[in-house]
């Protein structure tokens, strides 16, 4: 390293340093003396570099000399923490968690090799061109990920790592020693072992190969390894899991409550290989149901701080892809020891309701108990008894359905919202890829179960919700959602109303009502999916915490996830706690919980994100022998650079660049969610029908172009 550029970078650690002293002493005036005492710094020479750098931050307008010799910051918070977000162009912006107005914009020269989704330390600059603010990073706090997926390429002397991720702006330079077997054109994933300050590029190696470009398993592991998640389980969690015993003793079964000889079943879908989740059935003497809401008892398996523990929180979630599972837990767990599976012995934790023909809750328990499913059943075989009226326990499940009915009924009385998103489902052929597309429909049998698991997560969530109060409230692992920023939903009230919708936005209630009859009203028309999907980004994101909050869109006070540990970390969470309380246990650490929380709701996020990642891959590959085919379709998005268009039979999404229209020149108008011709003033809007051809197809970016069909 150059001498020029060493002094370079000790300057601009030192300014860092000078300009922390002020922040620190509440911006009270200092002259270079004071500033030199505060450092601990006394040699005469050091002392003139701080006063030369107290008159350069002067000059620059970071610092301002209000009396000769004396200097305050202008801006306050000169350094600040954030999250890169790396846009097209290479460039970025930080998001400062609405420390600023606005989030920071870096250039691409100022990044310092931060990548997408870095936590960084940023000097802001004190004036800024525009409503952004700018600054510089000059230090990275944590690296997002050091892992990418992409493609080898292999030259005679030295080997370059092309990855996936398009917010990626950098390839990663191998050495041949560290290719790991990696022939020329292979998929991988490559892991960054060093970046030196003065290199372009990041240096790393194969850490695994995944094999031929295009192939279904390929591209599924790798959607995977993109957002993090592991293609297999460490051989310690599987010893572990394989070593757990299988008996359930009497002492056991001495310490539970016994529901072997009530009627029970479980419901799910016919491809499903987990059952974490049954429903007892037993009509009583003064003429009120019991009805058991009983859950696979996970937590009896698994111990805290064991490895199948540490790796089950690590994941978080199970991630259901196109044509996969990736479980959360091992199979001979999920699939074996704690899967509900008919005429088997199992081990759960319940809550158990009486209830009158009304639905109304008469008393709850919760607690732990042992189950002998009678029957396993299909949403299909269940849908069939509820319309035909006929079947293996009709009678059961014809109650269980009108009282779901109930409890449904009154949930929307409440002020819950109803979306029914389309749900798009591939037919793939035997080597996964896709030869069908279909949407999959919701009827009475999925609520049946829905509005069962809706009532014991929110009644589990109001129990621990009463033990203390105020500052003595005990810890818990809720599921809460916020009300919606009104700003959100305004403009969404403004879109609706052009399709004649209107949203009366006066009251939570009033809005969850308006939202209610508009998502009837769009039920099976062609801007359903528009709609829908506009009204969900106008909500706010549901996320775990300890913070015990409401659910807007269920219209609950209290709710939590209690139904699915096999798949969800949260729930395991729950068990744990809620037997800990039952117990006369104190309140678990607050603190601890909030962060597995927060992990919880990132990986629920990354997984969602990879399911979309798949669903994506699918479309392309099922268009990729489609390229000239004309469909008709529906605008279902709308950027500066084109629209989203979704194909009405077969729900597969593409764009249209703007480059590529050709009568006009067009822009966006971000208020009206539309674009528009400069000269002829035609107008695209979200929600439009419009016939287009397909392009081209991309399935390495998982992009599908379209064009606009006059």
């Amino acid at each position: 390293m150059s001498k020029k550029k060493n002094n370079s970078s000790i300057n601009q650690v030192l300014t860092q340093m000078v300009l922390d002293i002020f922040e620190q002493n509440g911006n009270t005036p200092l002259n270079y003396k004071q500033v030199s005492a505060k450092l601990n710094v006394r040699d005469p020479e050091a002392r003139e570099i701080i006063f030369d750098i107290l008159k350069d931050e002067s000059k620059k307008g970071t610092l301002k000399e209000i009396t000769p010799g004396k200097f305050q910051l202008l801006v306050l918070k000169t350094f600040i923490e954030g999250v890169v977000d790396m846009t097209n162009d290479g460039s970025a912006f930080i998001v400062t968690n609405d420390e600023f107005e606005n989030d920071i914009f870096v250039a691409p020269r100022k990044l310092r090799n931060a990548l997408n989704g870095d936590k960084v330390k940023v000097y802001v600059y004190a004036k800024s061109k525009g409503k952004n603010k700018e600054g510089e990073v000059i230090e990275i706090i944590e690296r997002a990920k050091m892992e990418f997926t992409g493609i080898v390429k292999l030259s005679e002397r030295f080997a370059f790592f092309i990855p996936d991720d398009r917010k990626m702006m950098h390839d990663i330079f191998i050495p041949l020693n560290d290719l790991n077997g990696a022939k020329n054109g292979i998929k991988a994933i490559a892991e960054i072992t060093d970046w030196p300050a003065d290199a372009k590029n990041p240096i790393g190696r194969i850490k695994q190969i995944l094999g031929v470009q295009g192939e279904n398993d390929t591209e599924m592991n790798a959607i995977l390894a993109e957002y993090g998640f592991p293609l297999s389980f460490p051989a310690e969690v599987e010893h572990e899991s394989e070593e757990i015993s299988d008996i359930i003793t009497k002492e056991e079964i001495a310490k539970r409550r016994d529901f072997r000889e009530t009627t029970t079943f479980t419901i799910d879908p016919f491809d499903a290989k987990d059952f974490d989740d049954a429903l007892s059935f037993k009509e009583l003497e003064n003429g009120n149901f019991e009805v058991g809401v009983h859950i696979a008892d996970v937590s009896h398996y698994i111990k805290p701080d064991s490895a199948l523990d540490k790796e089950a929180d690590e994941r978080g979630t199970s991630v259901y892809l196109v044509d996969r599972v990736i479980p959360m837990l091992p199979e001979r767990l999920s699939n074996g020891l704690c899967s509900l599976r008919p005429k088997e012995d199992k081990l759960c934790f319940s809550a158990v309701f009486e209830m009158d023909e009304e639905a109304h809750i008469i008393t709850e328990w919760f607690g732990k108990t042992i189950i002998h499913s009678d029957r396993r059943f299909a949403y299909e075989e269940v849908q069939e008894v509820i319309e035909t009226k006929a079947g293996d326990f009709t009678y059961e499940i014809l109650k269980l359905n009108a009282l779901a009915h109930k409890l449904r009924d009154r949930k929307f009385k409440n002020g819950a919202i109803s979306f029914e998103t389309t749900e798009v489902k591939f037919r793939l052929d035997e080597t996964g890829k896709p030869v069908g597309v279909y949407v999959k429909e919701r009827k009475d049998a999925h609520k049946l179960i829905e509005d069962f698991m809706l009532l014991a997560n929110k009644k589990v969530a109001e129990y621990v919700s009463k033990m203390g109060k105020g500052k003595h409230k005990y810890t818990f692992v809720y599921r809460v959602h916020d009300t919606p920023k009104p700003e959100a939903l305004a403009n969404f009230a403004q879109f609706a109303a052009r399709f004649g919708y209107k949203i009366n936005t006066k009251s939570d209630k009033e809005t969850a009502k308006s939202l209610n009859y508009l998502m009837e009203d769009v039920e099976g028309k062609k801007e359903q999916n528009v709609l829908t999907q506009l009204a969900i980004r106008s909500m706010a994101k549901a996320i775990y915490t300890t913070k015990s909050s409401s659910h807007y869109g269920l219209a609950f006070d209290h709710y939590t996830h209690f139904t699915s540990p096999i798949r969800r970390y949260p729930d395991v969470m729950v068990h744990r706690l809620l037997f800990h309380y039952l117990n006369g246990g104190q309140s678990a650490n607050a603190e601890h919980y909030e962060k597995l929380c927060q992990h919880s709701s990132q990986m629920e996020k990354k997984a969602a994100d990879a399911e979309r990642a798949s669903i994506k891959y699918k479309q392309a590959e099922f268009l990729k022998d489609q390229v000239g085919n004309v469909y008709s379709g529906v605008i279902s998005g709308v950027t500066e650079w084109g629209m989203y268009v979704e194909i009405i039979e077969n729900k597969c999404e593409g764009m249209i660049r703007l480059r590529d229209i050709s009568d006009d020149f067009y822009t966006l108008d971000e208020k009206n969610y539309a674009i528009i011709g400069q000269r002829k003033k035609k107008v695209y809007q979200l929600g439009d029908e419009v016939k287009i051809r397909v392009k081209n197809v991309d399935l390495t970016k998982k992009q599908i172009d379209f064009s606009l069909v006059s």
